[in-house]
Order: structure tokens, then sequence, then C-alpha cells
């Protein structure tokens, strides 16, 4: 993607090419084609121009002429139609009030007018109730009104949403800075994805450099110098996040604290920086205590309330991994699921707590009060889809709780055989256990006659040799 800078015409070569620099300043620098350039161009003119940022250099591809002075356009006369002195210039006319019209001009109701003409008597309209109870105040609160069949319970509290993690770009920014213009779109590309992202950028420009019959870029030295920006990159952006995560760190989502916590060992190369680690740890280890302190008394609030299903979902996201239920508390959840798992059971209701109980810490533990005399299909197929979580139940509807398949890994390549040179026969290379050591030994010269390949010596790549890692531009790539 091109972008537009500004840059200063320097001089002008006999074969139609000309040199430019950055307005203002020594670097970047380079050439441009003189077809690109508008009549009347000379040198010392500071023109916009049109520029790709390559991985060898900066393509000037569009140069534009400088503005000229604006031409005071036509005015065309607006002329109208002609006005009368004494016509008004805005006229008005007032609606007459209410929907009808003229309430004067209406009659007055009589006795009987409300009855229709059928002969039924006019319905009793009760009167529209204003506040906390009334219909509109329902509709704008959210709340349904009492019904005398249905059991009513305190709604719960909306639980806040946690905070997800929003970092700057300061420390970022600062480090593309202080890098040089010619090592800038290399750290670009490594801040996108890494060393992968420099490959692929550079295989990119090989296919357009090969389609336009110009030379190849050789990798590399690129990729040498990405991995050397690498470390301090990816620490500047760490910093970023690591700030962001402690001005928000009572409200931060747990899952991104944890992420900047374990992405410190690597961010943080300095006493500042590991300073601010461990206020993350002190703190993310302070979050964990009071998350999981909360976790146990909304369960416990769930199970007083008799919402049995919400209490085993809550229960099987613990913010601490793998720190038990009480025991109480979990007698008190298992005791809720089986109770919850009756032969008068709906099996609609029975299917969402299976689901809900798949993941609960006490799956292990529940054992239904009775089961659906009859189970539909949608109840077994949901039975069959847990039944390797919950086998003691799967086995009262007669389902074999099959374990779950793992994929195998894939088989590494087998290293090649070695070879042997002048290989003895099977007699001679055998050994035999019941022989002494004295003739087990004599064997020895065949270990001693397989061919290793030897991997060949590392020589020092000729681009590299030839330039700096520090000095990679498109003249010496």
């Amino acid at each position: 993607m091109s972008r537009r800078i500004e840059v200063e015409l320097t001089s002008t070569r006999e074969d139609g090419t000309w040199t430019w620099r950055a307005a203002g300043a020594k670097l970047p620098k380079g050439e441009l084609n003189g077809s690109l350039l508008f009549a009347g161009a000379k040198v010392g003119d500071i023109v916009r121009a049109d520029a790709d940022f390559m991985m060898d250099g900066i393509d000037i591809i569009a140069v534009l002429a400088p503005k000229g002075a604006r031409k005071e356009p036509e005015r065309i006369e607006v002329v109208g139609t002609p006005r009368r002195d004494d016509e008004p210039l805005v006229t008005t006319k007032l609606a007459p009030k209410g929907r009808g019209g003229d309430r004067r001009d209406r009659k007055p109701r009589r006795e009987g007018d409300g009855e229709k003409r059928d002969g039924r008597p006019p319905r009793d309209r009760k009167p529209r109730t204003e506040g906390e109870g009334s219909q509109d105040a329902r509709r704008k609160t959210g709340t349904r009104a009492h019904h005398p069949n249905r059991p009513t319970s305190p709604a719960p509290e909306p639980k806040p949403k946690a905070k997800r993690l929003r970092a700057g770009r300061t420390h970022r920014n600062a480090a593309l800075a202080a890098l040089p213009a010619e090592q800038k779109p290399i750290a670009e590309q490594v801040l996108r994805g890494g060393i992968p992202a420099v490959r692929q950028a550079v295989e990119k420009q090989n296919e357009t450099n090969k389609a336009e019959g110009k030379p190849e870029i050789s990798p590399a030295p690129l990729l040498q110098l990405a991995e050397q920006l690498m470390p301090s990159l990816r620490s500047a952006e760490w910093r970023d996040k690591a700030e962001a995560a402690l001005a928000d760190l009572p409200e931060l989502d747990l899952r991104d604290l944890r992420s900047v916590v374990v992405a410190s060992d690597a961010g943080a190369r300095d006493d500042e920086t590991r300073a601010l680690a461990e206020q993350l740890k002190a703190g993310l280890s302070q979050r964990v205590e009071s998350e999981q302190a909360a976790w146990l008394t909304e369960i416990s609030e769930l199970l007083a309330g008799g919402r049995a299903v919400r209490a085993l979902r809550v229960s099987s996201r613990p913010p601490k991994a793998g720190a038990p239920l009480p025991a109480e508390l979990s007698a008190k959840l298992t005791e809720a699921a089986a109770a919850s798992l009756t032969a008068e059971t709906g099996q609609d209701r029975f299917a969402t707590v299976l689901d809900a109980l798949a993941f609960s810490p006490v799956r292990t533990q529940v054992t239904p009060v009775g089961i659906p005399a009859e189970p539909t299909p949608e109840l077994l197929a949901a039975v069959k889809k847990v039944a390797a979580r919950l086998p003691q139940i799967a086995s009262l509807f007669g389902i074999e709780a099959s374990a779950p398949s793992k994929s195998k890994p894939a088989a590494k390549p087998r290293p090649p055989k070695p070879v042997i040179a002048d290989a003895p026969t099977t007699r001679e290379t055998s050994v035999d256990t019941e022989t002494p050591a004295a003739e087990n030994q004599e064997s020895a010269p065949v270990v001693e006659a397989i061919e290793t390949p030897q991997a060949p010596e590392e020589t020092p790549s000729e681009e590299l040799t030839e330039a700096p890692v520090g000095e990679v531009t498109g003249d010496n790539v």
C-alpha cells in the first residue's frame, strides 16, 4: 500500500533520472524516473509523491504537481420570481385544535349513546393505573406481573461484566521511532506476525520482483535482522499491556490478567519492567483469592434460592484451577442435583440438568432419584451426548458409556538408517549372550565401521559478510 510523502528534488542526471530526499531531512533518499515529473520541474522543488515502502528501499510511483493560484469561479446571478412590495415574506396557517375539529361544534352526548347497535351493553373499562405496578412501568423495567400460580423468587442482581484489556501503543511507537527508516518496514512485519510474517513479506516481494524482471531479495539478512529486533519490540508491546492491566487491575478480566502475567517472563527485560511484573503477579494472586470466595458465595446463594441448574453451571467455572469444593457445599450441590432428576421431572428439564451436571465437579457423585418411564428420542440423544462424563446415569438408560476418542499425534519421521561399509555376515555381527566378554569385544570393529552422515560445515553467507545487519538496505541486499 502506497504512502504520500513530501520530497525535495536534489539533482538530475543525463539518463533522465532525478535524485530526491525527504523534505527537510537527509534520509530517506533515492531516485525516481524523470517521466513522472510535471512540466517545469526544477532542482529544489518540494513536491508531494506517492511511494511504496519495499523491503529493499522506497519506490516513487507518482509525483503530484504543486497547486497553482486558485481562479475565481464565475458566479451566476439568481433573479427569482417577482414579488409585490406589500406581500408578506412568510405566511402561516394554524391547524384547528383537537383531532376532530373545534370542540364547540360537537353535540353533547346523550344517555344511551354508549350502547352498541347489537344491543350489548358497553363493557366496563378499568381505570388505567400509574406507578410501579402499571403495565408501562413493567415494560420499561422488564419485570413481569405477578401470577397467583407462579412461584415468586427474588430476581438476581446482574453480575457486572469484567473489563477487557485495552492496551495503548506508547512504548510500541517509541520503539519503532527509535529505529532507522530502512528497518521500520521489517519491524512492522515483526509486530504484525513475527518471523513468519517477515518471511511471507519477502516471498511476496520476490514474486513481484520476478514478475517485473528485478533481482530477488536474499531473505537471510532480513530474517536475522528480524530476530534481533523481536525481543525489544515484544518487550515494548508487553509493557503497554502491563501498564493497561495495572491501571484496571481491580476490574480486569482474569483471563487477560493471566495472559499478561505469563508473558512477563519474556517481556520483563530490565529492573523497571520486572518491578511492574511483580506488581501484576501480586495483584493476580489477590484477585484469584477474592474471586474464589465470591464464587463459593454465589453457589451457596443459588442453592438457597432453588436454582440447581445455575449452581451446577457456575460450579464448573472455578476462578482458581484445581481448587476443590468444600465438603459441605459439595454435599448440598450433589443433593440438589439428585433431587432435580426424578421420574416426574419433565424430560426437557431432565436433559437440561444432565447438560449442566456433565461439567460440574460433583458429576460422579450424583445418582438420580428416578428416570422417566418412557424417555423420548430427544432425551436419549442428550444422555448419549454426556454418557462419557456421566456413565452411572447413562447405564440407567441402558446406554454404554464409551471413552472419548483422542486423536493420535502424527508419527515423527524416522531418521535414515546408517550406511554400513563392508558389512560382515550375520554370524560375525550377532552377539552371543553365553560367550564371555572377551569374545564380545571382537565385534567392536563392526560398530566403528558404521558411517554416520556428517553435517556440512557452516560457512558464513556472502550477504552477511558483505552487509552488516544494521545496514540492510536496497543497495546491499
